[in-house]
């Protein structure tokens, strides 16, 4: 997979999830998703590469980046509970798909429930072993 091949999985997913909205807060280098106000996706070009930045489990995230060379710790985030993911060897739509909606799981489940667009718990659950 390629760089825009990234940007546009990423997009294409998140786009389909319940109450998540783009926008630009930073300028039109950088692409914001949120849900209920919240950023759950960031996906810009770190120095002409692009990248896709995701909120991740603590353990997850440690796991993810042992596991794939492409996955770094989250750029300009705090490093515990952000990845950065790059297209290259590894990493497929299938990838992106399930950590785009992870990411968004973990920020719904962070919002009072009255605000939650789906059960967190529930939605899209994962399937990925990352032993």
């Amino acid at each position: 997979m390629n760089g825009t091949a990234l940007h546009k999985t990423a997009a294409d997913c998140a786009e389909e999830l319940p109450g998540a909205e783009l926008g630009h807060p930073f300028g039109d280098d950088w692409e914001v998703f949120k849900v209920r106000g919240k950023v759950f996706m960031l996906m810009t070009a770190v120095p002409g590469r692009p990248v896709v930045i995701l909120k991740s489990d603590p353990g997850e995230a440690h796991a993810l980046r042992e596991q794939y060379s492409r996955i770094t710790p989250g750029y300009h985030m705090n490093k515990k509970h952000w990845i950065t993911l790059e297209a290259g060897e590894g990493v497929d739509k299938e990838l992106v798909k399930e950590l785009v909606t992870d990411s968004y799981r973990l920020v719904v489940a962070h919002l009072p429930k009255a605000k939650q667009p789906v059960g967190p718990h529930t939605f899209g659950s994962s399937t990925r072993a990352t032993s």
